[in-house]
């Protein structure tokens, strides 16, 4: 398999030495501060574990937020689109597209005796930087076959893989990770010390993602493939 094609900025070299991203006033929380995290590992860990991304922009002078599925590739985003799409259009040209690229986990409803204090437990990313449309064909190939593979691993080399009309609807955009943080809570029911006696019930109501068993569409013959046999989202990538 091809390696994309090298990108001006940040290196990959100066990427593999850092244990962690910088903080810039765009990825430094005013509230919670403790919850946040520049660690790299910490980070791609939370990308890694989901499926959608909210891709954010500027459009005509209004704000844009779209879902769109991604995956990452080492410090590199990518994100699937369509090449008649409004972010990809203005992501081709010549200064990119600003974005802003959000992912979220919730794993808990906290419920506390006080309305107020009601929260969830999280994990989220949150990630800025211009994006470019991918024209290399190697490196295009490596970002296709990264979003199949993000949802399930070892799929992009059981499928067919796209034909050239197939190709020419399809385009993929690049973020490459440098300023981004994530931000988290796990944690129990905040309650405040004037509510404890209160007759309410306080507490944690946790929340996971889990797989049905596949259900093969009518006339297909093959026996289930091994990668897909007791397939749990937390089986296939490790979170840190």
């Amino acid at each position: 398999m091809s390696k994309p094609a090298p990108v001006e900025t940040p290196t990959a070299e100066h990427q593999a030495e850092r244990t962690e991203y910088a903080r810039t006033p765009r990825t430094t929380p005013t509230r919670y501060k403790d919850r946040a995290t520049w660690e790299r590992a910490r980070i791609h860990a939370i990308l890694d574990t989901a499926w959608v991304c909210h891709l954010g922009f500027v459009a005509d002078g209004a704000p844009v937020v779209l879902p769109t599925i991604f995956a990452r590739v080492d410090d590199r985003l990518y994100l699937h689109g369509s090449t008649g799409s409004r972010p990809l259009r203005t992501a081709s040209g010549a200064a990119g597209l600003p974005v802003c690229v959000t992912v979220t986990h919730v794993d808990g409803l906290v419920l506390t005796k006080s309305a107020f204090n009601h929260s969830v437990n999280f994990r989220s990313v949150v990630a800025h930087g211009i994006a470019e449309q991918v024209t290399d064909p190697d490196e295009l190939a490596v970002a296709l076959d990264a979003l199949v593979d993000h949802a399930v691993p070892g799929r992009s080399g059981d499928v067919r893989r796209a034909n050239p009309k197939e190709l020419a609807k399809t385009a993929v955009i690049r973020l490459v990770l440098d300023e981004v943080s994530a931000k988290t809570r796990d944690d129990g029911a905040d309650d405040d010390p004037e509510d404890q006696d209160l007759p309410f019930w306080s507490g944690v109501v946790p929340m996971a993602t889990t797989y049905g068993a596949p259900v093969p569409h009518p006339g297909t013959t093959r026996e289930l493939p091994d990668y897909l046999h007791d397939f749990q989202p937390g089986e296939r990538k490790a979170d840190v």
